[in-house]
C-alpha cells in the first residue's frame, strides 16, 4: 500500500501567526523581471498563486522549507522562521 504525499501532509497541524514570516522585497520584480516565476512551482505547499498581475503568499499552509527563498533567481523574497511557538507541527504516524 502506497501513502500519498496529501495523505502525510493532513497529519501536520499548523498555528498560524497574524503577521506573515514571508515577504515579497518588491512585487513589480517578479511581474516584470521574473519571466519564470519558479516561486509558482518549487513550493511544495503552493503557497503563491498568481492573481491577475500580481504574487499572492498564502503563509498560513507554509512547510518552513525554505525551498522558495533558495528558488527565486532575484532573491526577492524575505523568509524567516514564525514566531516561536507559530508555525507547522510535524506529526508522524
Amino acid at each position: 500500500m502506497s501513502v500519498k504525499v496529501e495523505d502525510k501532509l493532513f497529519l501536520d497541524r499548523f498555528k498560524v501567526d497574524e503577521e506573515s514570516h514571508l515577504r515579497l522585497v518588491d512585487g513589480s520584480v517578479c511581474m516584470e523581471k521574473c519571466a519564470d516565476q519558479p516561486c509558482l512551482y518549487i513550493c511544495p505547499a503552493n503557497v503563491y498563486k498568481l492573481e491577475k498581475d500580481r504574487i499572492s503568499i498564502g503563509y498560513e499552509g507554509c512547510l518552513e522549507c525554505g525551498s522558495c527563498r533558495i528558488g527565486c533567481p532575484h532573491f526577492n523574497i524575505e523568509w524567516r522562521f514564525p514566531k516561536g511557538g507559530y508555525g507547522i507541527r510535524h506529526k508522524f504516524g
